[in-house]
């Protein structure tokens, strides 16, 4: 998750750079949602394997505090603040693809089908990971993830017409020989 939340920066990083000018504010604001849900999360996949197994003889119920918080239930420690923060990067998740798609889809400049797709994809997450049980979370990232490869690919086979280069002088004279001269 920690590798995922750097290149997910790096990602919507490229896209927004790619559409800037076109996207206007509400491409600005699904693109700092989803920074900060990138961040945030980062954060936390990098806690889970790394902090929490050390605290867990010292402080067994904040661990397990901790990991109750990842599948939405309350542990025995209040987290106060910590929890509000987990709770957060859902909200910025789902209005940061629903901005950002939507931003993408208006500008014209990366295929619509997968703007249109991210777009929809933060609530159908929502909207799944409310159905499917526990087991099946992951599955709720499929369609971003389709959406976000999609762009990507279609940024990194982008054909961008090329601009005209200024011909010097002796390029010129050269070019202008014929072959009966």
């Amino acid at each position: 998750m920690t590798v995922m939340s750097i290149l997910g920066l790096f990602g919507i990083t490229g896209l927004y750079a790619r559409q800037v000018e076109k996207s206007g504010w509400l491409g600005l604001a699904g693109y700092l949602l989803l920074t900060t849900f990138f961040a945030v999360r980062m954060c936390f996949s990098f806690i889970e394997p790394t902090i929490l197994p050390l605290l867990t003889s010292d402080a067994p119920a904040f661990v397990e505090s901790a990991l109750a918080m990842r599948g939405g239930a309350a542990g025995p420690m209040n987290l106060g603040a910590l929890a509000s923060v987990y709770s957060l990067a859902g909200v910025l998740y789902l209005f940061g693809l629903l901005l950002f798609g939507t931003a993408t889809f208006r500008a014209r400049i990366l295929p619509r089908g997968a703007a249109a797709l991210l777009a929809v994809s933060g609530p159908l997450a929502g909207i799944l990971y409310g159905l499917l049980p526990p087991q099946l979370d992951p599955l709720t990232g499929i369609p971003t993830g389709t959406a976000l490869v999609w762009l990507g690919f279609s940024l990194l086979f982008e054909r961008r017409v090329p601009t005209a280069e200024p011909v010097s002088g002796k390029n010129r004279s050269m070019s202008s020989q014929t072959g009966a001269d």
